[in-house]
């Protein structure tokens, strides 16, 4: 694992996600609700990493650590996931540095669940 950077060894795509959230895992949703309520996956739950996102810029929800320590155990097996990676992957990080050991960020968020569905689909199809 030399070389790795702690976050790379905490990420993984969207199909090893879809395989952990087919196990029976949690898929910790950290979008705006708005945009979660406008499509997300299927079993997700959302607990927002910003509380609001303005043109002055984002605000960091205080109580996200909490909120995601009132449902999931520090141990537990998840995967944190946004819209496209970027913002989960900030999640995780304060997620691990709070004590959770299995704590997953995927890569590509929303959107690279969906390609990784859609392409998944074609290859039932053929």
């Amino acid at each position: 694992m030399e070389g790795q950077s702690m976050i790379d060894l905490l990420t993984v795509d969207a199909q090893e996600a879809r395989k952990v959230v087919a196990s029976g895992r949690r898929y910790l949703d950290v979008r705006l609700p708005e945009v979660f309520e406008a499509g997300h996956v299927e079993g997700a739950t959302n607990i927002p990493f910003y509380s609001s996102v303005t043109p002055e810029g984002k605000v960091k929800n205080p109580q996200f650590v909490e909120q995601v320590t009132a449902l999931v155990g520090k141990e537990e097996e998840f995967i944190v996931a946004c819209n496209s990676g970027v913002r989960s992957k900030l999640a995780t990080i304060d997620l691990f540095n709070a004590g959770f050991k299995n704590v997953k960020n995927m890569s590509g968020g929303y959107l690279a669940w969906k390609k990784a569905e859609s392409e998944e689909a074609l290859e039932v199809a053929n």
